[in-house]
């Protein structure tokens, strides 16, 4: 009997440990399991801020990249609309340039035009090269004009006027001609003569030569002065024997005999 309370005790014992056992560790597994899920919520909340945190920094830091965008979007515009506008103002200057320049070059133009007017210009006349004063240039051909339209009264004037004006003119041995051609046709064979002569000595090289010799003749005929025509004739023909004027010396001389 005593054995089978004993027995009984010690079971008894047993088993109250064992529930006293397996009530310690439950509790130890709740609490783990509490302590766990604390830990999770802590590391879901920490998450969660961490989360929070870097999304608001994205979200600052995005508005300020817009806000950096937009600001340098603004610059980009206004720095287009600057270039726009200096191009057009390149190209008005440009336009200013093209125009003052066109303008100089009317006015260098201009200037040059007038000052050509007054500035020497190359003549040749009978083969001879030399320079003329553009208002003796001028006048010579006028009176040359008149003297070919037949109006050789008008034209002895105005080459007698020409040459008292410009006394050493390059048209000098050639107005001389001119002149005593005008006067032969006007019968006055004595002004004549001196204007032919005048040029017989005073270029003696000029092409003219020739044919004043052969004009004296022919006012010395007019006059009848046939001694001086002939020996006018005959030093035409030794001096000149090849010209057209000696050929034509040759026929009045022949006349004359």
């Amino acid at each position: 009997m005593r054995t089978l309370k004993t027995w009984l005790l010690a079971g008894g014992l047993t088993l109250a440990t064992a529930a006293s056992a397996g009530l310690f560790d439950d509790d130890e597994a709740r609490k783990a399991i509490l302590d766990l899920r604390q830990k999770i919520e802590a590391s879901q909340q920490d998450a969660a801020q961490k989360n929070a945190d870097e999304t608001r920094r994205a979200t600052e830091e995005a508005t300020q990249l817009r806000r950096s965008l937009l600001e340098l979007q603004n610059q980009l515009d206004l720095a287009k609309s600057d270039i726009a506008r200096l191009v057009g103002q390149n190209e008005q200057l440009a336009r200013d340039v093209s125009e003052m320049q066109r303008k100089q070059k009317d006015v260098v133009q201009s200037l040059d035009d007038r000052l050509r007017k007054f500035e020497p210009v190359r003549v040749t006349m009978d083969g001879v090269e030399f320079t003329a004063e553009p208002a003796e240039k001028r006048d010579f051909e006028a009176n040359l004009a008149i003297f070919r339209k037949g109006d050789f009264n008008n034209a002895a004037v105005g080459f007698v006027d020409f040459l008292n004006r410009n006394p050493q003119t390059g048209y000098r041995p050639t107005a001389l001609f001119w002149l005593g051609n005008a006067q032969y046709a006007t019968k006055d064979y004595k002004s004549a003569i001196t204007n032919f002569r005048s040029l017989i000595s005073s270029f003696p090289e000029h092409m003219r030569v020739p044919e004043s010799l052969l004009a004296v003749a022919n006012c010395q005929l007019e006059t009848k002065d046939f001694k001086g025509a002939r020996k006018t004739l005959e030093d035409l023909i030794a001096n000149f024997p090849s010209t057209d004027a000696a050929n034509a010396a040759k026929d009045r001389l022949a006349k004359l005999k």
